[in-house]
């Protein structure tokens, strides 16, 4: 057969189809389970995780058995009025103000380290979604927040009680309005977590970010109690630390909120940070 023939048999052959059907079209992007996994895997493959959790929880019951012991070692040399209004659950819950240094860092170091060490490019690129990935961040941290706070708001309020029942002042958590309480400062642990997690997400910069928590937690409310009364417990109750203690206080304090709205204004402080923190990562280049 001549070139022209075989050039005109090709051309009038039939077209064939491949046998395999073409590749489906990829999703838009990975599911929220798959992310989330990719978080946790990143979360507990960092030795300053299991770190901060254990000083979080060490920290919670042994400031806790400390000052529980100091209390009934000075117990006698009491007075009366102050011995009616001790709250023996927040007492031996005041662990917590230290501890919450330890988790509200870690929380910080969940967005800030990945642009410090320049990491967040290769996660961006390969979770394009950034609200799926920010809520995949959100979720493993919180729940893991969650379950540490509350391990040590139960270590550091049994403790606590053991030591304070040698001079009969411990209570149990079928006591009014404990087990509510003790369960509130594990959960305060863990929201504190996620302010420090937003923070970090608005300020990029773990220094930063870290300076910032602190001055939410720590500075601020003792600027408050500079200002003249009232406007000292006035603005005090609504900072994050001290709507914490109202979520963990048992007796009636009125430089406090009450338990519930305590909660509602802490959940606002972290809320607005989240949702600022989520907003830029939208907007602002890797």
């Amino acid at each position: 057969m001549t070139t022209p023939d075989v050039l005109r048999a090709d051309r009038d052959a039939p077209a064939t189809t491949p046998s395999d059907p073409p590749p489906t079209a990829p999703p838009d992007g990975p599911l929220f389970g798959p992310v989330a996994s990719s978080e946790w895997t990143k979360l507990r493959s960092v030795p300053s995780t299991a770190w901060s959790l254990l000083a979080t929880v060490g920290i919670t019951a042994a400031l806790g058995a400390l000052l529980s012991w100091a209390y009934v070692h000075r117990y006698p040399r009491i007075a009366v009025r102050d011995r009616l209004t001790f709250d023996p659950t927040l007492h031996s819950l005041r662990g917590l103000f230290l501890a919450q240094l330890a988790i509200g860092v870690l929380g910080v170091l969940v967005m800030s380290a990945e642009y410090a060490t320049g990491l967040i490019r290769t996660t961006l690129a390969a979770v394009p979604q950034r609200r799926t990935l920010y809520a995949a961040k959100i979720t493993v941290f919180g729940t893991v927040a969650l379950v540490v706070g509350e391990a040590a708001s139960f270590a550091g309020f049994l403790i606590g009680q053991a030591i304070l029942a040698s001079r009969d002042i411990g209570v149990g958590l079928g006591d009014p309005g404990v087990l509510r309480a003790v369960l509130g400062a594990g959960l305060y642990l863990a929201l504190v977590g996620l302010l420090g997690l937003g923070l970090g997400a608005i300020l990029r910069r773990t220094a930063g970010a870290i300076t910032t928590f602190m001055a939410l937690v720590l500075v601020l409310p003792v600027l408050a109690q500079a200002l003249p009364s009232p406007w000292d417990d006035d603005v005090s109750k609504y900072l994050p630390a001290s709507a914490g203690v109202a979520m963990f206080a048992v007796r009636p304090d009125s430089s406090l909120l009450r338990p519930g709205a305590g909660l509602l204004v802490l959940l606002g402080w972290v809320a607005a940070t989240l949702l600022l923190g989520g907003w830029l990562l939208q907007r602002r280049d890797a």
